[in-house]
């Protein structure tokens, strides 16, 4: 397992996504303090271009490939809607060729979404896995560059919303991060090491896709069906 990034990088990887990236706001939420008895704080991590946090690590992941590998002919990549918006927004600015696989099926507003940012769209396979292969299998037929849903470039560029956080609310006792192929929860706990918090990190799964769940409880990869149709970012 690689380290998670230390503090120059994650504010190297903020001053890169600035210019598209605002701050995102850290809201009170009285009517759940009063309903759970304690202080609750909620990070607006939907005030994004896209309207979630992956578009950080996506923005700092194809950065780092355009630099690295100056003649890629463009990336693929297969998702249920977050990653893959992150990636083609990244994609368009950074002036490359994407193309996103998504499962027959898949969100319809996701979907529009990813091809208003300039994705080529393909529907295949009928959840997540067989969208994953058959991407695959495209990357290798016309010389796209796969970017993956984890990897420490991604995990580099997300850890910037827990910098955000924690400069913004001081002391927290815990936070409570949904968890779906992890990238979210690695990027605070950069953060949280970075800083050098004692804050308790707190991963939540579906349970229609407890399969993160099973896996770090026995300390081995647990395979579990997703049955989940509700949070589809989850159903990991």
């Amino acid at each position: 397992m690689k380290p998670l990034p230390p503090l120059a990088e994650i504010e190297s990887a903020e001053a890169l996504i600035r210019p598209h990236i605002r701050e995102t706001p850290t809201y009170r939420w009285p009517l759940l303090e009063k309903d759970l008895g304690v202080e609750v704080w909620v990070k607006h991590e939907n005030h994004t271009p896209v309207g979630a946090f992956k578009i950080r690590g996506g923005l700092v992941y194809l950065d780092e490939l355009k630099r690295s590998e100056p003649n890629t002919a463009g990336i693929i990549a297969a998702t249920t809607g977050n990653h893959g918006q992150s990636i083609a927004y990244a994609a368009r600015e950074l002036g490359m060729r994407s193309v996103i696989v998504v499962p027959q099926g898949n969100n319809p507003e996701k979907n529009a979404a990813m091809r208003s940012l300039g994705a080529e769209l393909v529907e295949h396979g009928r959840e997540f896995q067989e969208a994953l292969e058959y991407s695959r299998e495209l990357a290798a037929r016309e010389g796209l560059h796969a970017v993956p849903s984890y990897h420490p470039w991604l995990v580099r560029g997300v850890a910037t919303y827990g910098l955000e956080l924690f400069h913004s609310v001081a002391d927290l006792d815990a936070v409570f991060v949904p968890i779906g192929l992890g990238s979210g929860f690695c990027g605070l706990a950069a953060a949280r090491a970075a800083l050098g918090l004692k804050t308790s990190l707190i991963g939540v799964v579906s349970e229609h896709a407890p399969a993160y769940q099973l896996s770090f409880r026995q300390g081995e990869f647990i395979e579990q069906p997703s049955t989940t149709r509700i949070a589809e970012g989850v159903a990991c």
